[in-house]
């Protein structure tokens, strides 16, 4: 039988970390989470794949029924520890004037899409999501470092803040659980 979670109305992370619980808790077997929206939904998708499980998504009077199924032959996705993970809690880098700050981050992301040893992922948090979002100037640096491998993700809650989810036009959307994982695996952690 089914494990169900409520998971209405909880803000990123805790549906995926609920979620996790019980599928570790588990060595095979069905848990359905129940969510109300699409965030949600997607975030619970990544979480599944990340764990090498089967997920199935059904909607029901508004409300979203996601089916995560373990087997003992499930296997987690392999994650590789090339390059650091690069934090970017900000669309300025370095603390002074908003302009120059602007100056810098685009240098500074130019510079690195440039380089010989890039980051495995951009982590993209508070005012720095801005910077995957149409009409920045480092979206080219971006591009760049995507097409180089880099993995580019933005805080799904930090852009709902500035009502920018619509306009992000690289990497994806993700949570906060998907970031501190990716944190904790790397062995190099840089924050900007």
């Amino acid at each position: 039988m089914a494990k169900v979670i409520d998971c209405k109305g909880l803000a990123c992370p805790k549906p995926v970390i609920l979620t996790k619980k019980e599928l570790d808790a588990i060595e095979s077997g069905e848990v359905v989470s129940i969510v109300d929206n699409d965030t949600a939904v997607q975030n619970l998708q990544k979480l599944s794949d990340s764990m090498g499980c089967k997920s199935a998504v059904q909607k029901k009077e508004g409300l979203f029924y996601v089916t995560i199924t373990k087997s003992a032959s499930n296997k987690p996705q392999k994650t590789e520890n090339e390059g650091p993970v690069i934090l970017v809690s900000s669309d300025k880098l370095g603390t002074g004037d908003d302009k120059l700050g602007s100056i810098l981050m685009k240098s500074y992301m130019f510079a690195l899409s440039e380089a010989d040893v890039i980051p495995k992922t951009l982590l993209f948090l508070n005012s720095g999501v801005k910077l995957t979002t149409e009409g920045t100037d480092v979206l080219e640096s971006l591009k760049k470092l995507q097409e180089k491998g880099t993995n580019i993700m933005s805080c799904g809650t930090c852009l709902d803040f500035y009502n920018l989810k619509d306009k992000v036009v690289i990497g994806t959307v993700t949570n906060m659980y998907t970031i501190v994982d990716a944190m904790n695996k790397s062995s190099n952690t840089i924050k900007l």
